[in-house]
């Protein structure tokens, strides 16, 4: 029997039940065991959320380094993975709060998840590019807390109620953020894209409305 925390490729891995009873008795072999399976999307999460990648990697090995400290207060029934993104988001949070952080560097990110060039034509890819590079800017202008609901929801495909466990917030609380961040998104979105268009008509000599 495992703890299955692959849901959606939200964590790829899972964890052995005795992994885990270790890790609670402060075995470090067996805590390195589930550093090396969340790492890669406990960074992920840091990452969109701080805006670099080295500040993310620092958020990261913060957030293991607390969770090993604090494991012994696991709650076996509560979502080991909800728990530790839990401590990665106010991590996060606090650091935002602490210091004005820069526009996200995207390269890392778009190495990731751009198409293969083999394939798809190259203006595919440079539109795609161009998006990602939109949405990440626009992310930056959320608040903190709506940044966090919107990256788990729709990055780590987080239902409301594991949003609002990660986060300590009620579920109404959720479901108000996620809304209004979707409406500033779109919103900004739309501007944006409408400004651009009205920017390429004017060069091809055209009314700009």
């Amino acid at each position: 029997v495992y703890y299955d925390e692959a849901k959606n490729g939200v964590f790829v891995n899972s964890i052995e039940p005795d992994i885990l009873r270790l890790s609670m008795k402060g075995d470090e072999t067996a805590f390195n065991q589930i550093v090396e399976s969340f790492q890669k999307p406990v960074f992920n999460l840091c990452y969109r959320m701080l805006g670099n990648s080295e500040a993310a990697e620092d958020a990261a090995q913060e957030t293991f380094w607390r969770a090993f400290q604090s494991i012994k207060k696991y709650n076996p029934d509560r979502s080991f993975a909800t728990w530790l993104l839990s401590i990665a988001a106010h991590y996060c949070i606090d650091q935002h709060r602490k210091r004005k952080l820069p526009v996200l560097d995207i390269d890392d990110f778009l190495a990731e998840t751009a198409p293969d060039h083999n394939t798809p034509n190259p203006e595919a890819v440079t539109i795609q590019k161009e998006h990602q590079t939109q949405i990440q800017e626009l992310l930056n202008e959320l608040s903190e807390l709506d940044r966090a609901s919107i990256v788990l929801r729709y990055w780590h495909e987080c239902s409301e109620e594991e949003i609002s466990q990660v986060l300590d917030i009620s579920i109404n609380a959720v479901k108000s953020r996620l809304h209004r961040a979707r409406k500033k998104l779109v919103v900004a979105w739309q501007t944006q894209n409408q400004t651009s268009a009205q920017v390429e008509r004017m060069k091809n000599g055209s009314p700009a409305f």
